[in-house]
């Protein structure tokens, strides 16, 4: 079975305000076998609203609304669903008592128009809403297409889903099982990852896979739809593994963990710590290995030494060293996590400099960094040209140091 979620409600549709329910209801769906296969956001337009519910009645077995069940003039799911079906509204009057009887409890008059949430689309049944004043409604189109009705706020619609939708849900289909493995790769693009390893999952409609790049990161998922746990899981150990043997340590996560916290991982499992000094990318670095609980196993701590002035003071480089365009070099960036290692009493430091612009300086370009990684045995040094704008620069210098501690001094060992 395959699910659409449409979201109702102009108010997502602003920057202050996040469909957060439609993740919830996707893991939740997924649990079930069912593959959702659109999610959709719809403003409080009435002929939008209903030409989206006809398009996805028509494509799918299964359509999740969420919201646009309350009140007022604009709460229009009820209407559009029916518009869309060519259904008529119908009133209820055990809606309508519910209703009363919940106001009175709570020692409030109902207003007129809470009216409006006692209609009912013609051959819908009514889901109790105990913990607001929405009742969700279930559908049947035909014996294999459903529509499904909840109420926006996450407290209603969660508990509302798992009392009345889920069970419904898992009476209708044959057990099936969803089960997902995803690698994240550090130092390849997309298209690269892609040319590699598309011979592999090409040859399969089953698992499902799909490419994501994000900044200094590529994840490869795998999809792997079963009726049972055991063949998803080893229908993804098969495609994995040859996968595995084309990537090999670009691979930093086979979990979906981010790469501070796999390189955490591999310190934690050294015992061995780790110390940084930033420059251009003044503390982001720090924060994001501090950002992983249970970090304090193996990080020290650092220094935000963005001027050469602070670099000399608190960590005794010395001044000709970093001098004019000197600053930028790998001499510098090697001198730097030197000095930290030795002042944090640490097993491994990292540090980096450059440029991360808007403007050029000491006639390097935006994106000139260098990253160094400093241990007793060693100390290696990467110059790096980055693209994007100021953020995508530190943040690509931060993933650059990381993996580079990562495959130069942390995997050979373990």
């Amino acid at each position: 079975m395959n699910a659409e979620i449409i979201a109702v409600g102009s108010e997502m549709l602003t920057p202050q305000r996040t469909d957060t329910n439609s993740l919830w209801l996707t893991a939740e769906l997924n649990g079930l076998g069912i593959e959702v296969v659109a999610k959709i956001i719809v403003g409080d337009d009435r002929a939008r609203l209903t030409e989206t519910i006809a398009d996805a009645t028509r494509r799918s077995e299964l359509v999740i609304l969420t919201g646009g069940l309350g009140p007022t003039e604009d709460d229009l799911t009820r209407e559009c669903v029916a518009g869309a079906t060519h259904r008529q509204l119908q009133f209820s009057q055990p809606l309508l008592d519910d209703l009363l009887a919940r106001f009175t409890r709570l020692g409030r008059a109902m207003a007129e128009n809470n009216k409006r949430q006692a209609y009912l689309i013609e051959g819908a049944e009514a889901l109790p809403n105990p913990n607001g004043s929405a009742p969700g409604q279930w559908l049947r189109l035909a014996p294999d297409r459903h529509i499904a009705l909840l109420p926006g706020p996450p407290r209603e619609m969660k508990p509302l889903y798992t009392a009345q939708v889920g069970p419904r849900l898992a009476a209708l289909i044959p057990p099936q099982h969803i089960r997902v493995l995803t690698f994240r790769i550090a130092g390849m693009g997309e298209s690269d990852v892609d040319s590699l390893v598309a011979p592999v999952y090409s040859q399969y409609k089953n698992p499902v896979t799909t490419i994501l790049a994000k900044p200094g990161d590529v994840e490869l998922d795998f999809r792997a739809r079963c009726n049972t746990v055991e063949e998803a899981d080893a229908l993804l150990a098969e495609v994995g593994a040859k996968v595995e043997a084309l990537l090999g340590e670009r691979i930093y996560s086979r979990d979906g963990a981010p790469l501070e916290a796999a390189t955490g991982a591999l310190l934690r499992a050294r015992k061995a710590t780790l110390a940084v000094a930033e420059s251009c990318t003044g503390g982001l670095l720090a924060e994001r290995i501090s950002s992983v609980p249970g970090s304090s196993e193996y990080f020290d701590g650092g220094f935000v030494v963005y001027s050469r002035g602070l670099k000399h003071a608190l960590l005794g480089i010395p001044s000709e060293e970093i001098a004019g365009p000197l600053v930028y070099g790998e001499a510098a960036a090697k001198s730097l996590a030197e000095a930290t290692r030795l002042r944090a009493g640490s097993h491994y430091a990292i540090a980096i400099t450059g440029v991360a612009g808007p403007g050029p300086d000491e006639g390097f370009e935006p994106g000139h960094v260098v990253v160094a990684v400093a241990s007793g045995a060693k100390t290696v040094a990467r110059t790096l040209t980055l693209f994007g704008d100021r953020g995508r620069i530190r943040f690509m210098a931060t993933q650059s140091a990381l993996d580079l501690l990562r495959r130069t001094f942390l995997l050979p060992a373990l």
